[in-house]
C-alpha cells in the first residue's frame, strides 16, 4: 500500500491543490496529515482526494471546533485530535504534529511504533532509529524552506521518499 504523508499546509491553497493532485496521481490509498492546516477554509480543498485522509492538529491550528466541523462534512476526512495511532497492513503508525520534541523523541525511541509521522519544523527527513522509521514530509506550504514537499510511504518495502511539488 502507498500512503501519502503531508504536513504544514498553512492555508497555502494553491499548494494544497497541487498536493491533492500529486497524491491522486500517485494513487495513494491513504493520506496522513501531521497538522497545521491553520484555518478551517482549507479543509474543503482535501475533498478532491480519492483516498481517505486522517489528520491531527498542529500548534498553529486555530478554531478546533470549526476545523472538526469542516472535516465532518466529508466522510473521507477524519481528524483525530493531537495524536493518532493507526494500524495499516500490520504496521503501527504514530501521527502527531511534533512541536513537543521530548514527546516526539520518546515515541521514536520507544520502539513501540513501526513508523512515526510528524511535521512542525518544516524540514523533510526520513531516518531510522532501531525498528522505527521516522518521517517528516516537510511543508506543503513552502513558506519556511522555500520547498513544497510531501512524502510517500510504501508499506510493503517499509520505505519513504520525499517528493518536491
Amino acid at each position: 500500500m502507498l500512503i501519502g504523508l503531508i504536513a504544514d499546509t498553512h492555508d497555502n491553497l494553491p499548494m494544497v491543490d497541487e498536493a491533492v493532485r500529486k497524491l491522486n496521481e500517485e494513487r495513494v490509498q491513504l493520506v496522513l496529515h501531521a497538522g497545521d492546516y491553520v484555518a478551517p477554509f482549507v479543509i474543503p480543498r482535501f475533498k478532491g482526494l480519492r483516498a481517505k485522509l486522517i489528520g491531527v492538529f498542529g500548534n498553529n491550528d486555530g478554531d478546533h471546533e470549526l476545523l472538526k466541523k469542516r472535516f465532518s462534512e466529508d466522510s473521507k476526512l477524519e481528524i483525530r485530535g493531537n495524536f493518532a495511532e493507526i494500524t495499516v497492513e500490520g504496521l503501527k503508525i504514530a501521527l502527531l504534529h511534533g512541536e513537543n520534541k521530548e514527546l516526539l523523541n520518546a515515541l521514536v525511541e520507544s520502539d513501540g511504533f513501526d513508523v512515526v509521522v510528524h511535521g512542525h519544523d518544516h524540514q523533510s527527513s526520513v531516518y531510522r532509529k532501531g525498528r522505527t522509521l521516522a518521517i517528516n514530509p516537510g511543508e506543503v506550504c513552502g513558506y519556511l524552506s522555500g520547498k513544497s514537499t510531501l512524502a510517500l510511504f510504501d508499506t510493503d518495502k517499509k520505505e519513504a521518499r520525499i517528493i518536491e511539488l
